[in-house]
């Protein structure tokens, strides 16, 4: 038998891609590089992306195609190309970024996700680039701090690569899981679903020049957490916390995360969130409903900085839900109390970056 292009061409018209429907020489797939040796053919099939998430079936399919339709005897060796210049590897992910930040909670409605959107913009207050990431996959809020829940996300082509644009809002560069769900629709994803998805936010997205990239990680500890170390270097972490017993508790497992050895980030400080109650009619008394100072002790306990005390004030939930994060009015109580903790994160991450060598990725293991 004698094996010829359009031979191996026409069993390839039976394959079609699931995306378009299109078969594989019709959808122009079949680079032009088809080699024949004997009972042996190699040529590549082009995808839009590395990360194809057919590539699989259809290398299989296509192989599958030629000893079908031209011979069970021919040796088939199939490459694989992309349109697209595939994601930069772990380590060389954004290299325009200084400073990478998580903020971190132990637990869940300690107001760890109003913390981080007032440092951002705080941060950007203060002149900063700042981007913030909502890296919350199952429980995003971000959007709907900073009233862009609606706003169509869209992406430039850059480098040879399609990139994700993200918003900009109160000159904070904004992404999240939410701009791509149903914001009304429970996300069931398996945990590998919503770390690819992730790894998407953070290398497939034009960051651009960032001084501090915040990262608003979800409560607890997760693959999340996990995939978020074995991707980027995190310059250092904070952890938000009310100065409830119980939520201590859990902050001190948060802390415990990022210090063990096998993460080793270190902790930039804690955030005393819900610090005291204060009304706004009456800025000078001061009400401790979740107990006094309960963080500022924990962070003398563990030895590490209290960047700050968030007092309890109305306002701040009010801000939250229109979309106006309280650092943008710094005549309140609660803008200057964001004012100040941004200035102390840049306090600490100075000293930090002096004192301290960078932070390594950590290595995956199978």
């Amino acid at each position: 038998m004698t094996l010829y292009p359009n031979l191996i061409k026409d069993a390839l018209k039976t394959v079609r891609y699931p995306g378009t429907g299109k078969n594989l020489v019709e959808a122009e797939m079949i680079a032009d590089n088809i080699r024949i040796d004997g009972m042996s053919v190699s040529f590549s099939i082009i995808f839009e992306k590395h990360t194809d998430p057919f590539k699989a079936s259809i290398l299989k399919a296509a192989e599958t195609a030629i000893h079908t339709y031209v011979s069970p005897e021919v040796q088939v060796n199939i490459g694989v190309e992309s349109r697209q210049a595939p994601r930069p590897e772990v380590g060389k992910l954004l290299p325009q970024v200084k400073n990478i930040i998580g903020v971190s909670s132990g637990k869940g409605g300690v107001g760890k996700s109003t913390v981080a959107a007032n440092l951002a913009v705080a941060l950007s207050r203060m002149g900063f680039r700042v981007g913030l990431l909502d890296a919350d996959i199952f429980g995003p809020s971000i959007p709907k701090m900073f009233q862009v829940e609606n706003t169509q996300v869209f992406s430039i082509h850059k480098e040879g690569r399609d990139l994700i644009l993200p918003v900009d809002k109160y000159g904070v560069k904004l992404l999240s899981i939410g701009f791509f769900v149903d914001p009304d629709q429970a996300t069931l994803w398996r945990g590998g679903m919503a770390s690819n998805a992730l790894k998407q936010l953070i290398g497939d997205a034009d960051w651009g020049e960032l001084d501090y990239f915040i990262i608003d990680l979800p409560p607890g500890t997760s693959d999340i957490h996990l995939t978020i170390v074995q991707t980027i270097a995190l310059t250092g972490a904070i952890v938000v916390s009310t100065p409830q017993e119980v939520a201590l508790a859990d902050a001190r497992k948060g802390i415990n995360m990022f210090t063990n050895d096998k993460v080793n980030v270190p902790i930039l400080g804690l955030v005393e969130n819900m610090a005291w109650f204060t009304p706004a009619e009456l800025p000078a008394n001061k009400y401790y409903l979740f107990g006094k100072e309960g963080v500022k002790r924990l962070a003398e306990q563990m030895n590490v900085p209290l960047l700050g005390q968030i007092p309890l004030v109305q306002s701040i939930c009010e801000s939250g839900d229109v979309g106006e994060p309280a650092a943008l009015h710094i005549d309140t109580i609660t803008g200057r109390a964001f004012m100040q903790l941004a200035a102390s994160v840049v306090r600490q991450v100075d000293k930090r970056n002096l004192e301290q060598a960078p932070t390594k990725i950590v290595e995956m293991h199978t």
